[in-house]
């Protein structure tokens, strides 16, 4: 095979084609490092490239390899990672100034995973200020969607929204607080996972909210996403809020259709006002498909949800300011300005208010493990729009604009971190300006397998994965 078409194979493929020695992984390291400045420059979804680095992984992994050593399917796969993660001896920014210099001195638990797994890290991906969403000014460039260079790629993993759909990497790891990894999952055109709370460790990770905060993998194909997933989860005693349970096999279990599954359609977010047109067709036409492929559909009310952003909002907002205490005293001035004010508005949410919050999250989270009690998955759009245009300055300007924070995309995505559910977006189709969208499945806690096999059964049974973004 040509090794410039190397990269634009899937995850799966090439772990498949490396483990039967027909590629090896130097070769396809070299294809990514060769394309990455070829089309970056237009994306900027990488801050660091670990060139060096990345070559000197791929030779162990192929003298592993040839020796007999295989590791598992992540051997010799090159990938790239958010740049909230610890990385020993590697920048990591957290997307901000303040850490343009800190190398840390210990790998996260992710990146220790990914290691032992014998993954190929190309580098460290673009990321909103600490991962608090749409921060304004990026210092390391300003991240773009593939798909149209005029749009957002999504907000906190932008980066790994973007490398991904670009074919940058083979696979990368997210953080989805309260939708940083399904929404550019969504506006990138991919498939990305937020594992139920727990399930993977955040030990050596910067956090914005200790309640929800969440590590994950954003592919391009649902195997991809498990074969990621698989890697990177499991128990940590240096994450005290990881579960001891096991982890499934999730590639093995992609398998066997989705006939007699029942699938609850949630109507108050398919059908509310905010979504547009063209997304809610499509998502309906994706639940239809669902069908077709023998699942039982049908309609559940949750009567919390449509509440989901205001409730998350002001839990992340004090929980974020709680953690950046030292840099709000210190450097404040440093912050990027809609990071400042989300880092502000937290510190003043009255006691009483932000308790509010948190019994509204237990009231909304129980409202969907009773639905997840009626059926096997709950389905919904990601976000009531594709990718928005990247917007011209910073700051709000409007009341319209608080209430679209508390009522608009982000209400999308806030019912399952508020429910620490593992919730999965699959792109089900493209508006008429060819802007991807996302079908959002939702499961039961640590079922991200079922989870999984529905969205590869639909994966299965359309195209839209098989599309290239004009870049």
């Amino acid at each position: 095979m040509d090794k410039s078409q190397l990269p634009f194979l899937s995850a799966t493929e090439l772990a498949s084609l490396i483990k039967s020695r027909q590629v090896s992984p130097v070769e396809v390291t070299e294809a990514y490092l060769e394309r990455i400045p070829q089309v970056d420059g237009k994306l900027n979804s990488y801050i660091t490239v670990t060139a060096d680095r990345a070559m000197a992984d791929a030779h162990v992994a192929e003298q592993e390899i040839i020796s007999g050593k295989y590791r598992g399917p992540m051997h010799g796969v090159p990938i790239a990672v958010k740049d909230q993660f610890h990385t020993k001896g590697i920048l990591t920014t957290g997307g901000s100034n303040i850490l343009k210099d800190f190398v840390p001195t210990e790998d996260a638990t992710v990146m220790h995973k990914l290691d032992q797994a014998g993954a190929v890290l190309l580098g460290k991906l673009n990321m909103s200020e600490f991962a608090m969403g749409d921060s304004f000014h990026h210092p390391y460039g300003r991240p773009h969607n593939p798909w149209d260079l005029s749009r957002n790629p999504g907000t906190s993993s932008s980066g790994s929204g973007a490398a991904t759909a670009a074919f940058l990497c083979a696979t990368s790891l997210g953080e989805d607080t309260a939708g940083s990894i399904r929404g550019p999952a969504s506006f990138c055109g991919l498939v990305g996972i937020r594992p139920t709370w727990g399930r993977v460790s955040r030990h050596g990770v910067l956090g914005a909210s200790w309640s929800m905060d969440q590590v994950g993998p954003i592919s391009r194909t649902v195997a991809d996403c498990a074969m990621t997933l698989a890697a990177i989860a499991g128990h940590d005693p240096k994450d005290g809020y990881t579960w001891d349970v096991p982890v499934p096999d999730y590639l093995a279990s992609l398998e066997g259709g989705i006939q007699g599954l029942k699938v609850g359609v949630i109507t108050e977010r398919v059908h509310s006002d905010v979504v547009e047109p063209q997304v809610r067709d499509l998502v309906v036409k994706a639940i239809s498909q669902l069908g077709e492929l023998g699942a039982a559909v049908e309609e559940i009310e949750i009567p919390l949800i449509a509440h989901s952003a205001a409730i998350s909002t002001a839990v992340v907002f004090a929980d974020a300011s709680a953690a950046h205490r030292e840099g709000i005293d210190q450097h404040l001035d440093e912050y990027d300005h809609n990071i400042r004010l989300r880092l502000l508005t937290g510190a003043i949410i009255p006691a009483q208010a932000q308790m509010k919050a948190v019994r509204l999250r237990h009231m909304l989270r129980q409202q969907i493990l009773d639905a997840l009690e009626k059926v096997d998955v709950l389905v919904m759009p990601t976000s009531c729009i594709p990718a928005s245009l990247i917007p011209a300055k910073a700051g709000i300007d409007s009341k319209e604009e608080v209430l679209e924070m508390l009522g608009g995309r982000r209400s999308f995505t806030a019912p399952f971190n508020l429910a620490s559910v593992p919730a999965l977006s699959i792109n089900c189709g493209f508006t008429s300006d060819n802007l991807p969208v996302g079908l959002q499945i939702a499961g039961r806690p640590f079922d991200e397998a079922t989870v999984f096999r529905v969205a590869h059964a639909y994966e299965q049974a359309t195209d839209w994965h098989t599309r290239r973004p004009p870049v």
